[in-house]
Formats: C-alpha cells, sequence, structure tokens
C-alpha cells in the first residue's frame, strides 16, 4: 500500500537513480520516472510496480535540452501528479583536458548537471513546500575540490553543493528539507559514458556499488540531513580537503583523474 506520497526521480533508468527508487518504492512511495532511455524506465517500473504493488510512471525527458525541465513539469502538471519529493539526479561528465574536449560537450554537462537541476528544484518547489516536501540532489565528492582533467563536471558539482545548502537554510522555517548527496567512486555507467574508466581514481579506489550509496542517501535524506558523503573513505578525504593547501589539492586531483 502507498504511503500517499509521490517521488519524482531524473536519470532513473539505471546506476544511484535506479538504485533510489528501489529505496522509495521499498518505503511504499509512488514513482515519476524520468530519463532518455524509455525502455530501461519501463522496465524498471513494471519491475517496481509488481514487486511493491505501487504505481511507477513513465515519463520520458531530454534535460540536456534547453527546454527539457519545464516540458517534465509540464507533462507532470498535465497528468494531475502533485510532487512530494524531488530526486535530481540525472548528470554526467567528460575526461580530459578542458582545451582539448569540445564545447559542445561541455556546455551539456552544464546544461543537464546544473540548469536542469535548478529549473525543476525552481518549478516544483511550491509544491514541495505546499506539503513540506523534501529535495535530493545528488553531488559529488567531487565537489569538494577543483578537478583538473574533469574540470567542467567537478564545477558543477561543486555548484549542486553550494546551492543545495544555500537554500537548505532559505527553506529552513518553511519543512522542506534539502540534502546534497556526495558519492565517491561508484560503479555505474557513468566512468564509461565519461571515458573515465582507466583513470588513476577508479584503480585506487574500490568503487561503492549504486545500492550502497542509494541507501546510505536514502537514510540521510529521511533524516533531512542537509550534506551526506556516502562511505567513510570518502568522508575521511573528502574532510582532508579543508586543511590540504588548495594549490596541492589541485595537483593530487590532477593525477588521480589522469590515466
Amino acid at each position: 500500500m502507498s504511503n500517499g506520497k509521490t517521488v519524482l526521480i531524473t536519470g532513473a533508468s539505471s546506476g544511484i537513480g535506479e538504485a533510489l527508487a528501489e529505496r522509495f518504492a521499498d518505503d511504499r512511495y509512488e514513482l515519476v520516472l524520468t530519463a532518455r532511455s524509455v525502455d530501461k524506465l519501463q522496465g524498471l517500473a513494471s519491475r517496481l510496480t509488481s514487486q511493491y504493488g505501487l504505481v511507477a510512471r513513465v515519463i520520458p525527458a531530454d534535460l540536456e535540452a534547453p527546454d527539457g525541465a519545464k516540458a517534465l513539469f509540464d507533462e507532470v502538471k498535465r497528468q494531475n501528479l502533485t510532487i512530494d519529493a524531488l530526486v535530481n539526479n540525472a548528470g554526467f561528465g567528460l575526461q580530459g583536458a578542458f582545451a582539448e574536449l569540445d564545447l559542445e560537450g561541455q556546455l551539456r554537462i552544464m546544461q543537464l548537471n546544473m540548469s536542469a537541476l535548478v529549473a525543476l528544484t525552481k518549478l516544483f518547489l511550491s509544491d514541495l513546500i505546499a506539503r513540506k516536501g523534501k529535495l535530493l540532489n545528488v553531488a559529488s565528492t567531487a565537489a569538494f575540490q577543483p578537478g583538473p582533467n574533469m574540470a567542467i563536471y567537478c564545477a558543477t558539482k561543486a555548484f549542486v553543493l553550494s546551492f543545495s545548502e544555500a537554500i537548505a537554510e532559505e527553506l529552513a522555517d518553511t519543512g522542506v528539507t534539502v540534502t546534497a548527496l556526495c558519492p565517491g567512486p561508484t560503479a555505474t555507467g557513468f566512468a564509461d559514458r565519461a571515458g573515465a574508466g582507466e583513470i588513476m581514481l577508479f584503480k585506487v579506489m574500490t568503487p561503492m556499488t549504486s545500492e550502497a550509496v542509494a541507501k546510505i542517501g536514502y537514510a540521510g535524506f529521511k533524516q533531512g540531513r542537509r550534506v551526506v558523503i556516502a562511505g567513510a573513505l570518502n568522508w575521511l578525504m573528502a574532510q582532508s580537503i579543508r586543511f590540504a593547501p588548495r594549490r596541492l589539492a589541485t595537483v593530487i586531483a590532477k593525477r588521480v583523474m589522469s590515466a
């Protein structure tokens, strides 16, 4: 039986998004799943509906398109759905020197990781405030330091973390909680799409599973924590940046983000 609440999850077709959908379904949320991969979304929706006896809707969306967030919002409203929780999970990166990567790809990262996230947050915020809802933005441990060879990706995740913490304080008296989930290396399709499968970071650290990240992130989300770093080692590394000279942290980041 549903708990009477509905969650919208972006980037839900695989990886952390799919694992978070499982967590929400287990907690009896009805689901609105969105991504570009329609077949994967429909397969996930069918499985979760069968397993949990809940309604899982699929609304395909291309959030890399400038009008993608507004189109998704309009479709949610057209279907008369009210969102109690919003999970901004969709995102990607590209590995390589900024000077060598194409401009279009970098701008698409910024559009998906930042612009679409901000637009969806703004568009759904009145619903969240009215229902004392909850917001989960997926950032990264990459948010804690500059990232040479993944410069734009790390900068976008720093934006997500800063934005999330700022609006969490703005909304503190509304009943709305805002959580930034910061995973480290995770076994998803992210590295393959980013061309980062051979970088040192993925060789020196054992990636966490999407399921482990989602479990930690969901627990923090339920508690209303503002920042959740998944994994003790990731937490330690993120905290250590605070005490290292920024130039040194940047040099180290360049090494671990190189093949």
